[in-house]
């Protein structure tokens, strides 16, 4: 709220002594401070009381559930459009065909060379040895 520093306190501090004097300086600070306490005292009792009075926990509670809730709707909307760019990105063979329409022919593969290892067989189990 105020922004003082430790120079700043310093300062003040020094003008007290000099201004009061050592012998009052003690008994002053304590009444400044009991006088600073029953104000900060009052100034919450008052704030508390306001806040029931509107009801401004129950509104704060209500607008954080809201913006959960809106929060929610953005995942679940950016997640269904996801999904929706998704399916529509697929290629063609990889989407199934509807039981409406005829199956498409299955893609014929090269002929496999002599190198390969079909299934994960190695040369040999593919040759008995």
């Amino acid at each position: 709220m105020f922004d003082i520093g430790f120079s700043e306190l310093l300062l003040i501090a020094v003008i007290a002594l000099v201004v009061i004097g050592p012998k009052r300086l003690p008994e002053t600070v304590r009444f400044a401070g009991l006088w600073i306490g029953r104000i900060k005292r009052t100034l919450s009792r008052a704030y508390q009381e306001m806040d029931k009075e509107l009801g401004l926990d129950d509104i704060r509670r209500q607008l954080h559930n809201e913006e959960v809730l809106r929060s929610i709707e953005e995942h679940k909307r950016r997640i269904e459009a996801e999904i929706r760019a998704g399916t529509s990105e697929a290629p063609a063979d990889k989407i199934a065909p509807d039981s409406a329409t005829a199956p498409a022919a299955p893609p014929t593969a090269a002929p496999a060379a002599p190198d390969d290892h079909p299934a994960g067989i190695t040369q040999g189990e593919k040759t008995g040895g």
